[in-house]
């Protein structure tokens, strides 16, 4: 079975840190593009980082540049996402998200994934 497997949210006070983690079952990552999609209490789905197959290249949101970053292991088929700085707006529940061969301008286009994790939440509370 294909999947994707989240682990890492929880309940951070505003200016904390958490580091997501989505580990791949019954398939490798290394020709896929990789992301991470948040959906905050009422509103839409967005794309919140991605990166390339390699790692070489990266992508963010604007709301999120300078305080995630987006990494990845393929021998450990994992990808992670740390997260500093965080407020009470990135509370969310967050997806990481795999297509194959997927151009990095592109990834944000969720329809485009193959694969998505369940999203745990992380919620950014006092």
């Amino acid at each position: 079975q294909l999947q994707l497997v989240e682990s890492g949210g929880g309940l951070v006070q505003p200016g904390g840190s958490l580091r997501l983690s989505c580990a791949a079952s019954g398939f490798t990552l290394d020709d896929y593009t990789i992301a991470w999609f948040r959906q905050a209490p009422g509103k839409e789905r967005e794309g919140v980082s991605c990166i390339s197959s390699s790692g070489g290249t990266t992508k963010y949101a604007d709301s999120v540049k300078g305080r995630f970053t987006i990494s990845r292991d393929n021998a450990k088929k994992t990808l992670y996402l740390q997260m500093n700085s965080l407020n009470p707006a990135d509370t969310a529940v967050s997806y990481c998200a795999a297509a194959r061969s997927l151009p990095v301008p592109v990834c944000f286009f969720g329809s485009a994934m193959t694969y998505w994790g369940k999203g745990p939440l992380v919620t950014v509370s006092s």
